[in-house]
Formats: C-alpha cells, structure tokens, sequence
C-alpha cells in the first residue's frame, strides 16, 4: 500500500503553497483601472446547504449564514457574485438568487493522506481560477485562508478575510484541529489584502496577536417579510451542540425555572465524539418536562421559534457575532449571555451579560414578571439592529472596503 507520510505531505504543501510563485506570496497585484463594480467570489465549502435551503443536508453554521446573506445582498446590489461549494450533488454550475454557484469536490473525495493536497487544495485552486473573480472573501479561520491568499497573490486577485469567532485570532486557540492547519491559517492570514472583524475584541486581537490592521463591519441579518415581534413565551437556545456551547447550562435553568417553557433546537457537530455529545444532551434534555427538544432543524425551520420567543439564552464560552442575537434582537427578544460581543447602544451595552446561572434565573424571571422592563429591553434592541446590523448599514460599509480596493488602496499586514 502506498503511503504519505506528514514530513511528505508538509513538503507537497509548501511546493503548492509557495513554490508554484517562484518569488512567495509577493507578486504584485490590484484590480483594474475600470470603475466597473468587481466581480467577488465567496470561496464557501460548506455553505451549500444553506444558501440552498436544502432540508435534507444537516449543516447550518454562523460563517455559512453570514456568507449566504452577503451573497444574495451583494447580488441584488448590482455585483456580479460567484461561490465555490462542495459537491453535495447540486449541479457543477447553478445561479441562485442572482449568485453562481460552482461546484468543487464531494466532502469526501480522495485518498486518505493524499486528499489534503488532492483534490481538497487542488479542488479548490482549480474553481476558483474558473471563476476568475477580482475579489475572493473567505470565512472563518482555516487552512483555505493559505489557498485563497496564495491563489491572489499569484493571480493577481484581492482577497479578503472574515472573521467568524473570537477565537479566529488568539494562537493556539482556533477552532482547527492540526497543528499544520493552524500554521497554513497563520501564514494565509499575513498575505490577506483586508480582514473583516464582527466585533471589537476580534479588532483588538487582530491588531495584538497579528499586527494586522482590520475593518470592523458587524454581522448582517435579513428578517423574512411575515416577521413577527417577539412576544411568545419560551425561553430560547439555538446552537450546534458542542462543549464550547455548553447547552448543560441552558437545561439547568430549566431545572431552576420549572414554571417556564424552554426550547433547545441543536443537531450534533461533526468534531471528534460530536454524536456521543448530542445523545447525553438530548437524554438530559428530554428528561425534563418543561424542555422541548428538536435535534437539528434547517435555518427555515427555526425562524419560527423566535416567534415564539420571550427571551433568548447564549450560554457559549465564546462567539463571534451570534446570528441568532440578530434574530432575536429583529424582532425585539432581549437576549441573555454568558459573553460579551462589545454590542453597544449610546455606550450602554443591548443585552444582559451574566457570569453565574444565579444571575441568569434572576434576569430571566425579571423579564417574564416585569412587563416594563422587559419592553425597555426590546426596543433597545431592535435599534441597535436597525442601527447596526441592517443590510442596508452593512452593504454600506462592505462598498467603502470595495472602493478601497478600485483605489488602489494598499492591503495587508
């Protein structure tokens, strides 16, 4: 049998990454001098299911949301758009809502210990010089951020990085499972022309672990046409079910607030012992009578539980901009959390940040005994969405960074 093995595979890497551009990642590059709108690409793996709307295919993630709603926003604002998925048997090119799809390879195609360089980098490479975009943005710390980074370089394209989590820009700590990865994300992450953060902490991380200057755009959420105001009566959690999550908090606030309806919509993560972790969830959960369960749900068929909503609870150990904050606080749902995301109206922050489960039950039961309170709360939130997180205000500041490239203005570190 025919084996690689990781001195092999790291050596292939760098001959991929850096030897294909005899001078590195230097080659001088820029748009056009034309004043035409650029044609941008979203190098989007996983995000298929989603933009898609697919009920069958059980993946839904914040970067693939967040991608899916620039995609559709830029489209209808006059760009040409592009995206380069996995092959989840959708057609090799397909236009969606004004954007091309471009099919890359099945997620598990290739040889174990070859596939990493083919077809996974090759896959990608190939699509996205098919595509021939002017501007390639790629979500969420990951080896792709050394792809597409290399790709422009060499190409003459401009790239841009977002950031989806917190975590994205302090070392050692990226969502990523090897070592070699992280190092690829690290050296992509120096060659990227721009780098978009959610938040003030992913700024100031950036800045302090990378030296690398970022522009903050917050995260965009498109409320659908029969959007109603959160006036229901359940308490909502709404995430992947994974350790970093903690979903165990959640149902022990359900434990102390008996006299509430909780609501948990979750499918498992596909990390390393991710179904063992769904399963003791799902056991704990469906053993307490005021906790309604539903395993996994596409986005569509989440909506309806913020309608349903009186409060939302984020119990994570970090986050980057949670779209499920935009859903709740679109609709007025004031939120509760474990994290602060820096979101603030007139320097106050929008929702309730909390370190103990205590000080959870205690909000929690304010919000549902004091009708006054809680109204000051919602109208709090829906301004700050109106005011920050609107596609009309993302869009906006998404064409300053497009401009800055029809510019010429310098990128990078």
């Amino acid at each position: 049998m025919f084996t690689v093995n990781s001195s092999q595979r790291n050596a292939a890497l760098h001959d991929f990454v850096d030897k294909r551009n005899p001078r590195g990642m230097d080659k001088p590059h820029g748009l056009s001098g034309s004043v035409r709108r650029p044609h941008i690409c979203f190098v989007a793996p996983e995000t298929w299911p989603v933009f898609s709307g697919s009920l069958d295919i059980g993946v839904v993630g914040g970067a693939e949301v967040q991608q899916s709603i620039l995609a559709r926003l830029f489209a209808r604002a006059g760009y040409r758009v592009s995206m380069i998925c996995l092959d989840y048997g959708q057609p090799q090119k397909v236009q969606v809502d004004g954007v091309m799809v471009y099919r890359a390879h099945h997620p598990d195609a290739g040889i174990p210990a070859l596939r990493f360089i083919h077809p996974r980098l090759s896959g990608i490479w190939r699509a996205m010089r098919v595509v021939d975009a002017d501007i390639y943005y790629q979500r969420s710390a990951a080896m792709l951020t050394a792809v597409v980074a290399g790709f422009c370089r060499w190409h003459g394209k401009r790239s841009i990085f977002a950031a989806a989590s917190d975590t994205d820009f302090l070392p050692g700590r990226q969502l990523i499972r090897y070592r070699r990865d992280r190092w690829l994300f690290e050296r992509g992450l120096a060659f990227m022309d721009k780098v978009v953060v959610q938040n003030p902490n992913q700024q100031r991380y950036c800045q302090d672990n990378y030296r690398h200057v970022s522009t903050l755009i917050p995260s965009c959420y498109e409320p659908p046409k029969d959007l109603k105001p959160g006036g229901g009566e359940c308490v909502l959690w709404v995430a992947t079910l994974r350790p970093n999550k903690r979903p165990e908090l959640f149902l022990e606030l359900a434990r102390r607030l008996p006299q509430f309806r909780f609501v948990l919509v979750g499918g498992a993560c596909a990390d390393p012992g991710g179904d063992h972790y769904f399963d003791t969830v799902r056991r704990a959960a469906l053993a307490l009578p005021n906790v309604e369960f539903t395993g996994f749900l596409p986005l569509a068929q989440v909506e309806p539980y913020f309608d349903q909503a009186r409060v939302f609870v984020n119990t994570s150990i970090y986050e980057g901009m949670p779209n499920t904050f935009l859903q709740s606080w679109a609709r007025g749902i004031p939120t509760v959390a474990f994290i602060d995301t820096g979101a603030r109206l007139r320097d106050e922050p929008v929702y309730r940040v909390v370190n103990f489960i205590e000080e959870a039950a205690g909000e929690l039961e304010r919000l549902f005994a004091d009708d006054t309170y809680r109204a000051r709360v919602s109208s709090r939130c829906r301004e700050h969405f109106v005011a920050t997180h609107s596609s009309a205000e993302v869009l906006a500041r998404y064409e300053t960074l497009f401009s800055e490239f029809s510019e010429g203005a310098a990128g990078g570190p």
